[in-house]
């Protein structure tokens, strides 16, 4: 039993487990199990959709100590999935009955390990829902898994193009394959719009600036506050990364270009979206950085995106 204040749950800090952690999450809220949710304070904006409840924000800056000090002593039960900030603040904060799943980074930040973990065949989401699970929790309704609610309509023949990757250069698709599909996307009617946001390499602002004033620019930073905008396109076309899970999350049709990463464990949740992937014998290797000559990016053909673009868009 959970008494007092409910359970203080930790959110995910990468932005892909975030949305993998969404249905459990709305699965334990409407348990009545949670009292408040800690997270990033750029995914402070993206988990208000998710739930009403309130949050305790933190940065990468932040130390445990003070996100301890600013939690409170009157916590007893916590969650968490990853050892970050939040782990260390919650053992700080001495809370006397501290879960999350079985993990050897996890193992000196909680008492009650929880069995929960996803099959080597299975979606990242099911470890968030099998931890769900494991404390009693119902999690197969279908309103735990529908798109956020932003309340953008998307506009008709738009797409977003997202060549850059948060994941490492090994995740992206060759810059020259982005632009040869963008013409060829323009010649055929679409309104089109570069995104850019991680900064690194700029690869959203050189792309936009080869195509002109044919296309538009997004800076979608901080990721977090772009829902609004990521949801009024009709269709994202994007390198795996944080992005598209982000805007699948608001609903759109994503197509996402994997390399190095296993869509079978971590592609955008929805039915709707698309995986396009050039099999290679070294991948998935998971690796942000080639050893190889990139062979998963350099072998994808502009026909096989364009190819995977529903037939009724």
């Amino acid at each position: 039993m959970i008494h007092g204040r409910g359970m203080l749950v930790a959110m995910p800090e990468r932005w892909d487990e975030a949305c993998f952690a969404v249905p459990a999450v709305r699965a334990l809220v409407r348990s009545g199990l949670v009292g408040a949710l800690v997270c990033l304070e750029e995914q402070q904006s993206f988990w208000k959709t998710v739930c009403p409840l309130p949050s305790f924000t933190f940065t990468q800056k932040t130390s445990a100590g003070r996100l301890s000090k600013n939690l409170g002593t009157d916590w007893e039960v916590s969650l968490v999935w990853d050892a970050g900030i939040a782990a260390k603040a919650f053992l700080k904060a001495k809370i006397p009955r501290r879960l999350g799943p079985q993990d050897t980074c996890l193992k000196k930040f909680i008492t009650h390990p929880l069995n929960a973990r996803e099959a080597p065949t299975e979606h990242r989401v099911r470890l968030y829902l099998n931890s769900a699970e494991e404390m009693g929790v119902s999690v197969n309704l279908p309103e735990f898994f529908v798109p956020a609610s932003i309340g953008v309509p998307a506009a008709p023949k738009t797409i977003l193009l997202c060549p850059e990757s948060d994941f490492g250069n090994s995740h992206e698709w060759p810059l020259d394959r982005w632009q040869i599909l963008a013409e060829d996307l323009l010649e055929k009617g679409w309104h089109l719009t570069i995104a850019g946001w991680v900064g690194r390499r700029d690869l959203g602002k050189i792309l936009a600036a080869r195509l002109g004033n044919e296309v538009d620019f997004f800076h979608a930073s901080p990721l977090g506050a772009a829902l609004p905008t990521l949801a009024t396109f009709q269709l994202i076309i994007a390198a795996d990364g944080s992005l598209p899970h982000l805007a699948a999350y608001t609903g759109g049709t994503c197509i996402t270009l994997f390399g190095p990463n296993d869509p079978n464990w971590k592609r955008p949740l929805g039915r709707q979206n698309i995986v396009v992937k050039h099999h290679v014998e070294c991948a998935p290797c998971l690796s942000s950085k080639c050893q190889l000559d990139q062979r998963c990016q350099n072998e994808l053909q502009v026909s096989s995106v364009l190819a995977a673009i529903p037939g009724n868009f």
